[in-house]
């Protein structure tokens, strides 16, 4: 589902740990490292869309993770052309994304990579909050910077340490 202006409709998912620690996880087959993310489906709203894509990518189920909030808005990012897959539209531009700050309340076994038939990560560590921006592939860069900045307040004394 791509809007009128070519931008699909999609989550982005940061888990801290009580360390104030963020998931980071390495896509399947291809070496690059980032947060969770994924399209929202026709007529789901944007909280469903978090919950199935977390489930989906990387197995975790409501009662793992505790919800701190969300971007009050959507950021955009254009994804380059060398990027795009063959199959995509030609009015396709790239994703708006709401973000959401999760404190994960599960424990390490409970992270599992392998729950749906095709794995977006193989891999997954933490780190801490804002190394991400200094690992995440450029054109996502700014939109990284924006979420972490507007949910890090959101984050209690006792995550922050």
């Amino acid at each position: 589902m791509i809007d009128e202006y070519g931008y699909r409709p999609n989550v982005g998912i940061i888990l801290c740990n009580s360390e104030c620690q963020v998931l980071w996880a390495r896509r399947s087959g291809q070496g690059g490292w980032q947060f969770p993310q994924g399209g929202i489906m026709p007529r789901e709203s944007a909280e469903q869309a978090l919950f199935r894509e977390l489930h989906e990518e990387v197995g975790l189920a409501p009662a793992h993770v505790e919800l701190l909030g969300r971007t009050r808005d959507w950021l955009y990012y254009e994804i380059p052309d060398g990027y795009r897959r063959h199959s995509s539209t030609p009015d396709f531009k790239g994703q708006k994304q709401i973000w959401f700050l999760l404190r994960f309340i599960g424990r390490e076994e409970d992270v599992c990579l392998d729950s749906c038939a095709r794995p977006e990560f193989d891999a997954w560590r933490w780190i801490s909050y804002w190394t991400a921006l200094e690992h995440i592939i450029d054109f996502k860069r700014d939109v990284y910077r924006k979420a972490l900045a507007e949910l890090e307040p959101l984050l209690s004394p006792e995550i922050k340490g």
